[in-house]
């Protein structure tokens, strides 16, 4: 597999200028989570409410102290996520002793896109080897996210899997590395098999005609989460994610977390 060597070289040249802060500074500085990822993590605009993104809600569940920066992009895949330069950003600004969420497989599915799909044991390995080589190199903790499950479920309402090999990638790549793996994947089939059809439409962005004015003709949509959904899927990757620093233990024992804990920027920060 060819990855480009302007990927290759980026990669380098943003670990490259990093400098350890002194111990003063990294005193002052909060620390940061960053997320690199799709459209079901990203940040979403006013237009696009009540649509939102599991990344847009992961500061739900941490502490004022951690910041997130939320770079998952809409269509994204692992490849063209490092090929647009989105990597080489994260990799400018991620100092030692941030965290970086890894997470693809949708898009990468898509193998008839040569910009965005990947084959799950060998490009698609290969390309999740850039963020984690850059994240160490800036002594950075990467953590490897598998794709969250979209609503699938057959006609007698049992759930069934949709991502291919490329969650089994993934885990298989973490054990190789030593990489910290959140199997989002697993975690959302089993909520959604407890939760069956009719309730996962809370979650996922299914709205009547006429439910709100950025869908007036209604919406179905079995991947991409309304508020609800992506504060709950964020609660999935927080509370398997011990190595996330400034986890909100009480956030994550509650059960009544209103979706107004959300806010919707007047742009998609990833797309502005």
């Amino acid at each position: 597999m060819q990855i480009s060597r302007r990927a290759l070289l980026g990669t380098a040249a943003g670990a490259a200028v990093l400098a350890v802060p002194s111990p003063a500074h990294a005193a002052r500085r909060r620390p940061t989570v960053f997320v690199a990822g799709d459209s079901t993590a990203a940040t979403y605009a006013v237009a696009d409410h009540p649509r939102a993104g599991w990344g847009q809600a992961l500061h739900v569940f941490l502490d004022r102290r951690v910041r997130v920066v939320n770079e998952a992009l809409s269509g994204a895949s692992s490849k063209s996520f490092a090929d647009l330069g989105r990597l080489d950003r994260i990799l400018a600004a991620i100092r030692p002793g941030d965290v970086l969420l890894v997470s693809f497989g949708h898009n990468d599915e898509k193998t008839t896109d040569p910009a965005r799909g990947t084959l799950p044991w060998t490009t698609f390995q290969d390309y999740l080897r850039l963020y984690l080589d850059g994240a160490r190199a800036a002594r950075a903790t990467p953590v490897l996210v598998t794709p969250v499950e979209r609503r699938r479920f057959t006609a007698d309402g049992v759930p069934y899997l949709s991502h291919g090999e490329y969650p089994a990638s993934m885990r298989a790549l973490a054990a190789e590395t030593r990489t910290p793996l959140i199997d989002l994947e697993a975690l959302s089939f089993d909520l959604w098999g407890r939760l069956g059809p009719e309730a996962t439409k809370d979650h996922f962005l299914w709205l009547d005609a006429g439910e709100s004015p950025n869908y007036p003709d209604g919406v179905q949509d079995n991947t991409h989460f309304q508020a609800h959904g992506a504060i709950e899927v964020a609660r999935l990757v927080v509370a398997a994610g011990h190595c996330l620093p400034g986890r909100d233990h009480r956030a994550l024992r509650r059960t009544d977390l209103p979706d107004t804990l959300l806010t919707w920027p007047e742009t998609r920060p990833a797309e502005s």
